[in-house]
């Protein structure tokens, strides 16, 4: 009796095996792609991610909370792409910190606005007021030029797309600009007269860019280019079928279609 009971146990402890070792199989066969993001998952990724699961690919999301760790990441290998950064932001990044990360292909435009829950119009700013922008050189920059656009300040030419506070010609208001993490914006509106915040952080704070912001970018001014979102990965992984196939579906009609209907023009497709 007891060999049969043994034999039982075993005959079972070896189907169980089995079956592990079938699942262990399948799941082995798909592929994983980390991808980098800043703050929570956005529907638009959502829907690229529910695509590529039926291809066997898992897209997981990895959030950060700043401008800065999502490319050092994705340098050391911590995650395989990241969707966060304009173009501009990408190259001077870059260079700074001598990384070995591409620009694989472009997303979306998605407008600076500035935002205030003191004045409802620019025009309205008094002399002295403050202004809080991003404190990074591309966003600070950007954010500087489209202070420009609205008639507060003029900045030096000769600084091309990355003009800082030191670049100011004329500032006739004698406005007080506050440098601060782009992030940490939001919700230190209480605390200044306006902002510049970038597209994506204000939705994140819960501002809806085309009907909350005062004074946003024309997205169809030529210099928009050097703000384009892109999808960033390393020099060695940039050709693996997995990772091209996100960009893939990400640039479809479909999911451009997703981005017109779901962001109205506060974020506009440029693939």
């Amino acid at each position: 009796m007891k060999v049969i009971k043994g034999l039982f146990v075993g005959l079972v402890l070896l189907l169980g095996l089995g079956g592990c070792g079938e699942k262990t199989s399948e799941e082995n066969n798909r592929k994983v792609v980390k991808l980098g993001i800043s703050g929570d998952e956005n529907i638009i990724w959502e829907n690229v991610r529910d695509t590529l699961k039926k291809e066997g690919i898992d897209l997981k999301f990895i959030s950060f909370g700043d401008y800065i760790r999502p490319n050092i990441a994705l340098n050391e290998k911590e995650i395989d792409i990241n969707a966060f950064q304009t173009e501009i932001y990408f190259d001077n990044f870059k260079k700074e910190h001598n990384l070995n990360i591409v620009n694989l292909g472009y997303t979306v435009l998605a407008p600076m606005g500035i935002y205030s829950k003191k004045i409802k119009n620019i025009s309205e700013l008094k002399d002295g007021a403050t202004v809080a922008i991003p404190n990074d050189s591309s966003n600070g920059g950007r954010a500087l030029l489209l202070l420009e656009d609205g008639g507060l300040i003029k900045v030096d030419k000769s600084s091309g797309a990355l003009p800082r506070v030191k670049d100011i010609l004329e500032n006739p208001k004698n406005l007080k600009i506050v440098e601060l993490v782009a992030t940490q914006i939001p919700r230190s509106l209480e605390d200044v007269d306006m902002a510049a915040i970038n597209n994506g952080v204000a939705v994140q704070g819960g501002y809806s860019p085309l009907e909350d912001s005062i004074f946003i970018e024309d997205p169809k001014n030529e210099r928009m280019k050097l703000y384009f979102n892109i999808v960033a990965a390393r020099e060695d992984n940039k050709n693996r079928e997995e990772i091209k196939r996100v960009l893939e579906v990400y640039q479809s009609p479909e999911n451009k279609k997703i981005i017109d209907d779901y962001y109205k023009g506060s974020s506009v497709a440029v693939f």
